[in-house]
């Protein structure tokens, strides 16, 4: 069959989709279902012994130190669940240096002597596992031939069960570290950033009068930013199959200039898709919220409600997988690279982040009368400390070869980290800057001048979607995080560098009352030293303008527009040291980290060049040689005949496609190149010598593409996958 026949059949079999049934039955209302695959408080509460569950509460609650006696009895209680809705295996679910999700299955039933089978799971069992740790990205911590790792049972993330059609199956979220302790995951020390953050919190809180404050937490509510494209599209894309991105591929004639995609009405094809997505989400206890039309065409988003940091992150990877099988099940493939379409906006994953407790709620509500409520003030000025200070932080945790597409551009924050508070608070920390704030701008309302319209309370300020760092009314927004990635990377350097401005600010009040300061005199001393000292990384205007990059330079903020320029950010004595400080990573912690950023830079790139260089060759050249050949074939008989002919048709699509030859073979060239032995020469390698060879080969083969006879073009196009779902 040839590429062009394949792609028509694509085409063709879109057109005679038809959809499944809906999940939702007539009778069942969307609130029965929430929560009933999961290990809840509420089945805790009903299944445990009195005393197991309030010790298990403990340590969800308030961060008591688990107490192992309790896990036989959890152990139990949660087989027995687990069996009644129909699980045959468990596993321990842990979260790699991949970004991605890893499980290990196990059977409940062990034989005994009689011939038979018993279902066991005791609370050794649930509190450890023992994956192979040799095949994980681990960043030189562990050697190739030192296999063992452990999985440590998480209590305070809730297990689940997992449902297919052939078998369901108990869910354990789980840390994963070495034998000697040291993390190979990114929950281990998302939950190390935590405990460390709501350490020096708590300092705060009680130095404002609160005593013995519960355990101070951080949540995250993420959006998910994704694009959809028929599975046909997707099986014919060899590189978007592979490398999650299109490698090839020019502007289709229609965009997304129009702006008509963003918020407009769901595809019928979709919203069922999103309907099933979210019956599953609530049956797994993950709160999704709102569902949307994204700004280009074929991008959707989705959001849940704020929780717990931990779980957020842990319901995120689980929110992903879920997408990707029922997006199939809906005929679709669902694509979370954050940039699979060039000349189309790209997709992010949105932390919106704060801290608090139960108790307390957000400390980050600054009320109607923000310049009195100095708690806040203080909880908001360590925010600007920690963003000015580590702002080179922040982008490392957002740096991969994938992200470095999107980020910079004008439709993402840019790399440039800064922070927006709206008129309202910049107001503010400018009155305290000078002496002291004595009043907030208010709200207003808005007369739309129809009478049958209510009139609408207005905020006392904008909001600004160019900013990476956005307070947004009561936390505030990280908008560089790309798609793809965790949550939890973003998280931990947020929890860490708070720590540290968090400690900062306790120990400079707790210091000035010690000499017998008046305690709102230190907090108005120790406002306006941070606000003077760190004003600088606060922005309100265009982060997408030319001049900013100018004045951001000017304002002393650094400007990491690629991933290696960001990755050397965490091998700095200041970072190591600060992450040992609070005991979330020790230096050799974070040079697993930086080594593992470099080789997953390389290896995407790598991947990524090897299919440009195998669809270039086997794909495009040839569908471009045959219309050279038809077209030279054609003007060769009609000058026979004696026919003048314009020969200009046949130099129009030489040109390219001596281009693309020239730049196949630079590309291979490349790829043959000796690109050195370590990490960081391989990245170097990937950046300086492959990513320009595959723009020249990507640059021929567009132009080719509209050059080249439609019944002979081999791959789908934009326009095609873009615009037929």
């Amino acid at each position: 069959m040839s590429g062009n026949s394949v792609r028509l059949q694509a085409i063709t079999s879109v057109e005679a989709y038809t959809p499944p049934a809906a999940s939702f039955t007539d009778t069942e209302a969307p609130g029965e279902v929430f929560g009933e695959n999961v290990f809840s408080r509420s089945v805790m509460q009903k299944r445990l012994p009195k005393s197991v569950y309030k010790s298990v509460m403990a340590t969800i609650e308030h961060g008591v130190k688990l107490d192992p006696v309790v896990a036989d009895a959890v152990a139990s209680a949660m087989k027995d669940w687990a069996l009644e809705k129909g699980a045959t295996h468990y596993a321990h679910v842990f979260y790699p240096l991949t970004g991605l999700t890893a499980e290990k299955h196990d059977s409940f039933l062990e034989p005994v002597a009689d011939g038979t089978a018993l279902a066991e799971f005791g609370g050794k069992t649930l509190v450890q596992g023992e994956p192979d740790a040799s095949s994980f990205p681990n960043g030189g911590l562990r050697n190739t031939f030192e296999a063992r790792g452990y999985t440590g049972w998480d209590v305070t993330s809730p297990a689940y069960v997992l449902e297919n059609p052939n078998g369901n199956t108990l869910c354990i979220p789980t840390v994963f570290v070495s034998m000697t302790g040291e993390a190979l995951d990114h929950k281990t020390p998302l939950l190390r950033s935590q405990q460390a953050m709501g350490g020096h919190a708590k300092r705060v809180l009680t130095l404002f009068g609160h005593e013995s404050p519960d355990n101070i937490v951080s949540f995250c509510g993420p959006e998910q930013e994704y694009f959809l494209i028929d599975r046909h599209f997707f099986l014919a894309r060899p590189d978007i199959l592979n490398a999650g991105r299109a490698l090839f591929g020019a502007k289709p004639p229609k965009g997304q200039e129009f702006d008509d995609h963003y918020f407009g009405a769901i595809p019928e094809r979709v919203l069922g898709f999103m309907m099933d997505t979210e019956r599953e989400l609530f049956k797994l206890g993950i709160p999704a919220k709102t569902r949307h039309n994204e700004v280009a065409p074929g991008q959707f988003e989705v959001a849940p409600m704020f929780e717990r940091g931990n779980v957020a992150a842990d319901h995120q990877q689980l929110l992903m997988t879920t997408f990707k099988t029922l997006a199939r099940k809906h005929g679709m493939e669902i694509l979370f690279h954050e940039k699979p379409f060039d000349g189309v906006n790209g997709s992010g994953k949105h932390v919106n982040w704060s801290l608090g407790n139960s108790e307390l709620g957000s400390l980050l509500v600054p009320g109607d009368t923000p310049h009195e409520n100095a708690q806040f003030l203080v909880f908001c000025a360590a925010v600007i400390r920690a963003v000015h200070r580590h702002s080179g932080l922040l982008r490392a945790s957002v740096a991969s070869a994938t992200n470095d597409h999107r980020l910079g551009a004008n439709e993402a924050p840019p790399a440039i980290i800064s922070i927006f508070l709206g008129d309202q608070l910049a107001d503010v920390f400018e009155q305290i800057a000078k002496g002291a704030a004595t009043s907030s701008k208010g709200k207003g309302v808005m007369h739309i001048g129809v009478d049958t319209l209510p009139v609408l309370p207005t905020d006392p300020g904008d909001r600004n979607r160019t900013s990476p760092f956005a307070f947004t009314g009561n936390r505030f927004e990280f908008r560089a995080p790309g798609s793809m990635q965790t949550v939890a990377v973003p998280m931990v350097t947020i929890n860490t560098i708070m720590a540290e401005a968090l400690d900062h600010c306790a120990t400079t009040l707790e210091n000035a009352v010690a000499e017998g300061t008046e305690f709102d005199t230190a907090v108005q001393n120790l406002l306006t030293e941070i606000i003077t000292t760190h004003g600088a990384v606060v922005f309100n205007g265009d982060g997408y303008s030319d001049k900013w990059q100018i004045e951001a330079a000017d304002r002393g903020l650094p400007n990491l527009r690629t991933t290696l320029d960001a990755l050397p950010e965490l091998v700095t004595e200041s970072a190591m040291d600060l992450f040992e400080k609070y005991k979330v990573f020790n230096h050799r912690e974070m040079h697993s980290r930086y080594e593992v950023g470099l080789e997953q830079y390389a290896l995407t790139i790598g991947v990524e060049a090897r299919l440009t260089c195998e669809v270039g060759t086997t794909s495009i050249l040839p569908a471009a040689v045959r219309h050279q050949t038809e077209v030279a074939t054609n003007i060769g008989a009609l000058k026979a005949a004696g026919v003048e002919v314009d020969t200009a048709g046949l130099a129009e699509v030489t040109e390219p496609l001596t281009a693309l030859r020239a730049a196949l073979a630079a590309l291979k060239a490349a790829l043959a190149a000796d690109p050195g032995e370590t990490a960081l020469a391989e990245a170097e390698h990937a950046q300086k010598e492959l990513l320009p060879a595959m723009a020249a080969v990507r640059a021929a083969a567009d132009t080719l593409e509209g050059i080249v006879a439609d019944d002979l073009w081999p791959l789908p196009t934009y326009q095609e996958m873009l615009f037929i779902l």
